[in-house]
C-alpha cells in the first residue's frame, strides 16, 4: 500500500494528503468498507489521531489532525469559529463567473430525516475563475464544450457546501453524481480518464494553538486532477505541496497559562 503523503508534522498536529475515495473514518456510510484515513494515518506515524474536520470522501486534498484530544478541540474550535482559511480547486462545466460570492442558504443533509424539515442555515462561498477552456465537441445539446477551473473559498462549513453551491449558481463540478450532470461526469470519465469528482482541498491556514506560528499549508493535486490540466493547458495552475510558518502572537492557549 502506498504510504499517506504527509505535508506537516510537529508534537501537536499533524496534516496529510486524503486520497480522493478513501473515508475519513468509520461511520454510516461506510457500508463494509474496511480502509480509512484516521487508521491508515495513525498505523504510519505509530501514534493515535484525532479528526479535526471533514472532507467529502470524493473529495482530494490537505487534511489536518490532532495528535491529542486537546488539540483536536482547539482545532475544531477555531474550524467552527472562522478562523481557518480554506481554498479548493473545481473543475465545472461551463465558462464559471470571474468572481463572485455566492451566498444560498442550505439545509442539511445528515439523513436524520427529510432535508425539508431540516432548517436553511446561512451559508456563503467566494469564486474565482482562474481559467477555461472551449473544446470542439458536443457533449451536451451544445456544439462546444466549455469548462471552467474554479477556485472556491468557503466561508461557511455546511455540508457539501462546495458542490452544492456551485451546482445552484448553474456551474456543477464535473464527476459530482449527485448535484452534477451525468453526461458531463460520463464524457470526463470515458474520454479523459477522470472518472471521480474533481474537487481537491489545495490550501488551508490557521493560527497554531500552542506555537507563535501560522501554519501554511499547499497540497499538490493527485494524478487524476493533474492529468486534466495538463490535457487542459492549466498548468501553471498546479499547486504544489508547501509548508510556511510566518510568526503570529502569542497563542490564545497559551496566554491562558
Amino acid at each position: 500500500m502506498t504510504p499517506l503523503n504527509i505535508l506537516y508534522q510537529d508534537e501537536y498536529l499533524v496534516a496529510v494528503h486524503k486520497p480522493s475515495g478513501l473515508l475519513v473514518h468509520r461511520s454510516a456510510l461506510a457500508r463494509g468498507e474496511t480502509e480509512f484515513l484516521l487508521q491508515r494515518l495513525r498505523d504510519q506515524i505509530g501514534k493515535r489521531v484525532y479528526p479535526v474536520h471533514r472532507l467529502d470522501r470524493p473529495t482530494s486534498g490537505v487534511m489536518v489532525f490532532g495528535l491529542s484530544s486537546e488539540m483536536a478541540a482547539l482545532l475544531s474550535e477555531a474550524f467552527s469559529e472562522r478562523q481557518v482559511e480554506k481554498r479548493y480547486l473545481a473543475v465545472v462545466r461551463g465558462k464559471a463567473p470571474e468572481s463572485e460570492r455566492l451566498d444560498y442558504p442550505l439545509r442539511e443533509e445528515d439523513g436524520t430525516r427529510p432535508k425539508a424539515e431540516m432548517p436553511a442555515m446561512p451559508a456563503m462561498t467566494d469564486i474565482r475563475r482562474l481559467d477555461s477552456v472551449e473544446l470542439p465537441i458536443q457533449v451536451d445539446r451544445y456544439p462546444v464544450a466549455r469548462y471552467s477551473l474554479v477556485e472556491a473559498q468557503p466561508l461557511t462549513g455546511r455540508r457539501h457546501q462546495i458542490r452544492r453551491h456551485l451546482s445552484r449558481r448553474g456551474y456543477p463540478i464535473i464527476g459530482d453524481a449527485k448535484h452534477g450532470k451525468s453526461i458531463h461526469n460520463r464524457f470526463f470519465a470515458d474520454q479523459l480518464d477522470a472518472p471521480r469528482l474533481l474537487l481537491a482541498a489545495t490550501y488551508l491556514a490557521f493560527n497554531h494553538p500552542f506555537i507563535e506560528k501560522r501554519i501554511q499549508l499547499g497540497c499538490a493535486l493527485d494524478e487524476t486532477m493533474k492529468r486534466v490540466f495538463e490535457q487542459f493547458g492549466w498548468s501553471g495552475h498546479l499547486p504544489l505541496d508547501s509548508v510556511r510558518t510566518p510568526p503570529t502572537a502569542k497563542p490564545a492557549a497559551l496566554q491562558e497559562r
